[in-house]
């Protein structure tokens, strides 16, 4: 039952708030196409993370509806809302006065959402159950494996220059 919730409640929201998103940015065709596609890296990678999880004995999901011991709705947040929105802010920031807000989301996020199943899954209140003291471990690994992975396409498609010590280099040779 949760993930019919889920799939009628919150991911019309989902899609709402992405579109919000994408309104208030003002990509250009190409970076709204390469945000959606590095979203989409990002799911893929989500769930193959899980299914290697699930079939190696690391941890399994305690829901009911499952579809090949996956919660496939699920996987549009971290689509959407990690990837997608994630990216369009980025690329809306990274040159603009906000580049600090920029460089937060590409270093924060994939740690934030890490430690957040993390405390979800000590405190009990995670749908995930770890079967192995390597859970926390691949936790992490997949979440910057798979925000990165994300990030990667995202900028080879939409031609964005993350150069994160640019502005390093350049006050430095002006000196």
């Amino acid at each position: 039952m949760e993930i019919e919730a889920f799939a009628t409640l919150v991911i019309p929201f989902i899609v709402v708030a992405y579109l919000g998103v994408a309104i208030f940015v003002h990509p250009t065709r190409a970076v709204l196409a390469a945000s959606l596609i590095g979203g989409l890296v990002m799911g893929i990678i989500n769930a193959l993370f899980d299914l290697l999880a699930y079939y190696t004995h690391i941890w399994h999901y305690t829901l009911n509806g499952l579809i090949l011991h996956l919660p496939l709705p699920f996987y549009l947040t971290p689509a959407l809302v990690y990837g997608g929105i994630a990216y369009l802010l980025i690329w809306r920031f990274w040159r603009k006065r906000g580049h600090w807000f920029a460089l937060a989301l590409l270093f924060g996020i994939p740690l934030l959402r890490a430690a957040i199943d993390l405390l979800g899954i000590a405190s009990n209140t995670s749908y995930i159950q770890f079967d192995s003291a390597l859970g926390w471990l691949l936790d992490i690994v997949m979440w910057l494996v798979m925000f990165y992975a994300g990030v990667w396409v995202f900028v080879r498609l939409s031609s964005l220059s993350l150069d994160v010590f640019k502005r390093q280099q350049v006050s430095s040779a002006g000196s």
